[in-house]
């Protein structure tokens, strides 16, 4: 398709990932698969300096620390802590959602903390998170990033500066494949799909709409893939009698990869928005970004290039945004944890009414 940007749409968007005017180091605490797949790329992309590193497995830190050009890799968090503490490091946790309640309390009161999603593995455990933060006055945010992805900052920008009118339908659908044997620790979770990557959806679908009143939710497991809780999700969130907003997931589409679906729609009275999450499809390998857009110009559908995608792209700006609000208390932070407590917030309701069931229908005459 040819690309064309209009005059209007290149004045509004602007995706360059934010900065802070002088960036502090990070001391990663976790050296998983995201660490080594998204946040470590993204940094070296902004151009932070990682200075150290921890895991549960010294070998495994050690690794990723001679990968990466990490100067030391510690074999005890509370030596990292030290070191982070005396550096005026950020420190970057991306460990099990079960155990950060367990580090916030040994880092130092007052420090930046960015903390891989989720926030905890219940509504129960993000409170406590959350109460943490506040307590010892932590500059913290969450690392819901896909709010963050180069095409989502487009497709707000141009909903905020009016584009596309009034917004009154929202559309995140995924039919697709996923390798969960990639991540073995998510077939012990009794909470899996809406709390590991549905979440993700439902947070750009606040970013985009604010808070909803209420859910309609059902997550089920598929029938090839019964050793995991949850593999597929219907939500709709309730914005009202307007605003339709809906969430479907499906991750057993086993069919061909031409056949895969991965897009984030968004209608308005004026225009609309398509963006096609080619990261997402047949992963790992992964497609294509595609963000296309109609205005009410006549002008029909285009295409609207955009550089970088969620992974690892993303990944920059809530760090960035972290270290911004670090220097400037008063900079509105949109990864803050008071605000991505809100979305499991959205995600507890999820599962609530996933669980209490439907309505029966009744056939009697």
């Amino acid at each position: 398709m040819e690309q064309i940007n209009t005059t209007t749409v290149d004045k509004v968007v602007d995706t360059s990932p934010e900065k802070p005017k002088t960036m502090r180091p990070i001391v990663s605490i976790g050296t998983g698969g995201i660490v080594t797949d998204a946040h470590l790329p993204a940094y070296k992309m902004a151009g932070y300096s990682v200075i150290g590193a921890y895991d549960l497995n010294p070998e495994k830190a050690s690794e990723v620390a001679a990968n990466w050009n990490i100067p030391t890799a510690y074999a005890k968090l509370d030596d990292l802590i030290t070191l982070g503490t005396a550096e005026g490091a950020v420190f970057d946790i991306a460990v099990p959602a079960s155990e950060i309640a367990n580090i916030l309390p040994k880092l130092p009161d007052g420090a930046g903390v960015l903390i891989q999603k989720p926030m905890g593995e219940s509504i129960e455990q993000a409170a406590a998170i959350l109460k943490l933060c506040r307590e010892k006055k932590l500059t913290a945010g969450i690392n819901f990033q896909l709010r963050r992805a180069p095409f989502m900052v487009a497709a707000k920008q141009m909903l905020d500066a009016g584009l596309i009118g009034e917004v009154h339908d929202v559309e995140m659908r995924v039919v697709c494949q996923t390798p969960w044997n990639l991540w073995s620790f998510l077939f012990e979770k009794e909470r899996m799909e809406v709390n590991y990557h549905s979440i993700h959806y439902i947070d750009a679908v606040r970013y985009f709409l604010g808070d909803p009143k209420a859910t309609y939710a059902k997550t089920m497991k598929h029938p090839k893939m019964m050793e995991l809780a949850q593999t597929r999700s219907s939500i709709i969130l309730d914005y009202g009698d307007v605003i339709r907003a809906n969430v479907s997931t499906n991750h057993g589409h086993d069919y061909a990869p031409d056949e895969q679906e991965c897009f984030f729609k968004i209608e308005g009275t004026k225009g609309a928005i398509k963006i096609q999450i080619g990261v997402i499809l047949n992963y790992p390998k992964g497609s294509v970004d595609k963000f296309r857009y109609v205005l009410d110009d006549g002008k029909g559908w285009r295409e609207l290039a955009i550089e970088g995608s969620w992974f690892p792209e993303a990944f920059m700006g809530p760090m960035g945004g972290l270290q911004k609000k670090l220097e400037d208390p008063s900079y509105n932070y949109v990864n803050s944890v008071e605000d991505a407590y809100r979305t499991m917030c959205v995600v507890e309701a999820c599962y609530v009414s996933s669980a209490s069931g439907a309505t029966p229908v009744n056939y009697d005459l």
